[in-house]
């Protein structure tokens, strides 16, 4: 098995186009079937999709079988499951220099600190204000 040759960081903005059809669902399409990318899935970005399956089916506003199939596509894709938290010293700069709610704050901090041992690695959203955050700490989504 080859190394891959970018790294991708999904955020929860990035991961539910795939599950529900909207304007991202193709972009993200896309960054899911580019060859040579290890796709990272933080313990963060599931719960965070996870709530929003469990949060639609019991609002049903998705039916049982739709839910199960968004689960198990959740649980298919090949993704590197990942548990990490942001490093305590990056959090506070990150926070007064960009306006962004708490857990895209942790999205970036913890892409920021995963990018000193993976230069490659880009952060995926779909976040306006976590976009151009996230440009500006390059970590730029091709």
């Amino acid at each position: 098995m080859t190394e891959p040759t970018r790294v991708v960081y999904w955020d929860a903005s990035a991961v539910l186009p795939l599950l529900f059809a909207g304007s991202h669902t193709g972009a993200a399409s896309a960054w899911m079937t580019l060859d040579g990318t290890a796709h990272l899935l933080s313990s963060l970005a599931y719960a965070e999709t996870s709530a929003v399956i469990a949060r639609l089916q019991r609002e049903r506003a998705l039916s049982d079988v739709l839910a199960g199939t968004a689960w198990n596509s959740l649980a298919s894709w090949p993704w590197r499951r990942i548990t990490v938290q942001p490093d305590w010293e990056i959090v506070s700069p990150l926070a007064r220099k960009w306006p962004l709610r708490g857990a895209d704050l942790w999205h970036l901090a913890c892409a920021r600190g995963l990018q000193r041992q993976l230069p490659e690695l880009h952060l995926l959203t779909f976040d306006a204000r976590l976009q151009e955050a996230t440009r500006g700490e390059g970590l730029l989504q091709p």
